[in-house]
């Protein structure tokens, strides 16, 4: 299976087993969307940047991961701050990257194949009283997983194409081509999935 964001290295991070990263993930997305401080939202977003770097991960790497993301933030600041002031937008953007950089970390230092097989682990108990598939919806996980980055290098590659044409400045041009693919990518998970179906 494709590995499309781990690292192999033997960092602390990468030591840890993958159920005990996913069960600190989740309880520190939860706090962090408690904390109202942004100095503490602060600390917390070194505190991933840090992680970030224990991985081994380079910086051009880190910001192929990122970049895409900082238009959406900037979108969230300006909506934010215009709404609720300077204060609040700060602590918004310092929680969502916080939270992208411990998520970020974990992928990072963690097997997607250990990352699915815990999800099957936890969702076993539901499938034995029929509420869920666990194998499909772990297969859905890892699918997701490699479908997600496909979309930013189909971006690129079509923002490129674009430019060539010369409609580089045309937003019709370049999100029309890339909702078409992101659709078809969609439709091949499904069909991936329901193959596995009895």
């Amino acid at each position: 299976m494709m590995e499309p964001l781990y690292l192999a290295g033997s960092s602390p991070l990468h030591r840890l087993p993958a159920w005990l990263k996913l069960l600190a993930l989740m309880a520190a997305g939860a706090g962090l969307f408690m904390l109202r401080d942004p100095r503490w939202l602060a600390l917390a977003f070194a505190v991933s940047a840090a992680l970030v770097w224990s991985t081994g991960a380079g910086l051009a790497a880190v910001w192929r991961q990122v970049r895409g993301l900082l238009w959406v933030l900037l979108a969230v600041a300006l909506f934010t701050g215009w709404f609720q002031g300077a204060v609040e937008a700060l602590a918004v953007v310092l929680r969502v990257a916080a939270m992208v950089g411990l998520a970020l970390a974990v992928t990072l230092a963690t097997r997607t194949s250990d990352l699915i097989a815990v999800c099957e682990r936890a969702l076993a108990p539901l499938e034995r009283i029929g509420l869920v598939d666990a194998g499909k919806v772990a297969l859905a996980l890892a699918l997701t997983l490699r479908f997600v980055p496909e979309i930013w290098r189909n971006f690129q590659e079509i923002r490129e194409a674009q430019a060539a044409r010369g409609l580089g400045a045309n937003p019709v041009a370049l999100i029309v081509p890339l909702i078409v693919l992101t659709l078809k990518r969609a439709q091949e998970v499904s069909e991936a999935i329901d193959a596995r179906s009895p």
